[in-house]
């Protein structure tokens, strides 16, 4: 079984073509694609997280492994020291599934695998290795949405919980932002791989997730119409299969030159309006923020806590 996972791995590292930008990198060769990786694994933190959606950390954390790396790579990045820079501490499949046993040995409601796409022949391996040692826990696969079909494929049977975003419907602020003008495409297809697999969202007695796909979508600053248009799309395309998380934590991590509406938190105002946008549009499954939620501490600390061996 491991020589066939093993043959995987070697299969896609040498030819990437994990992600939607198909590089083609010899990742094996040290080479690197859009993610900036080549076949070796770097995380930057393996811990219990307490921000996620409440069926997600509830009351005993999600057990959140941040992978560095990421093939979208958005100009206003919350994640971007992991997703653009290069902090990250290096480990090997055997390494990963001990992380993932020691997450839950801590208690964690889940395994939380954030922005694991060009890291996806790796995971599978390790989650056969924890899976053979006792890891029963359910597998959340955290993601920007910009996903290829043929990937996702490779994680059915595996993955319980998609979380992926849908950050834009509109081409133009996907391809100004994201360099990305496909994503509205490819991410209506990964969604609907994503709940082909979960099918609609199921929950435990103490209220967490077993099951399914939630969405998230990030309302951007000064990008409210765009928000409207993300949320008439899933409503028209899934309904009650998934359930929709409406964000307001955007929160500014450098100064932005081009897009200097991206230089400030989202108001008030335009929190509530799309709020409403969802009300109209009869959305019921969902999750929105309440208070002042657009602050640091939903951005952790990337510390490599969790990652290095004790």
């Amino acid at each position: 079984m491991m020589q066939k996972k093993t043959d995987e791995i070697e299969k896609y590292m040498k030819d990437c073509t994990l992600c939607p930008r198909n590089c083609h990198a010899d990742r094996m060769a040290g080479r690197t694609g859009y993610c900036g990786m080549t076949d070796k694994i770097y995380a930057a933190r393996a811990a219990l997280h307490m921000w996620e959606e409440p069926c997600i950390s509830g009351c005993k954390g999600s057990g959140a492994v941040f992978f560095t790396g990421c093939g979208l790579r958005c100009c206003f990045c919350q994640n971007c020291e992991i997703a653009i820079g290069k902090d990250g501490c290096e480990i090997d499949v055997k390494r990963l599934a001990e992380i993932f046993l020691e997450l839950q040995d801590k208690g964690a409601a889940n395994i939380n695998l954030v922005t694991g796409a060009h890291y996806v022949p790796q995971i599978t391996a390790a989650l056969d290795i924890a899976g053979e040692q006792g890891m029963g826990l359910p597998v959340v696969y955290n993601s920007s949405g910009y996903e290829k079909v043929e990937t996702l494929k490779l994680l059915e049977g595996y993955v319980d919980v998609y979380l992926p975003d849908y950050k834009y419907a509109d081409p133009l602020l996907a391809q100004q932002f994201s360099h990305a003008a496909d994503y509205p495409e490819i991410v209506g297809n990964a969604l609907a791989e994503m709940v082909r697999q979960t099918g609609p969202v199921v929950f435990d007695e103490e209220g967490y997730i077993k099951k399914g796909t939630i969405v998230r979508h990030l309302i951007l600053p000064g990008h409210t119409r765009n928000s409207i248009q993300v949320l008439k799309y899933l409503q028209r395309a899934f309904g009650t299969q998934i359930y929709i998380s409406i964000m307001n934590q955007y929160t500014p991590v450098y100064e932005q030159e081009k897009y200097r509406e991206l230089n400030r938190r989202v108001t008030e105002r335009e929190y509530e309006k799309v709020l409403n946008a969802a009300l109209e549009l009869g959305i019921e499954n969902g999750f929105f923020q309440e208070g002042e939620t657009a602050r640091e501490s939903f951005i952790p600390a990337f510390d490599y806590e969790g990652v290095g061996r004790k």
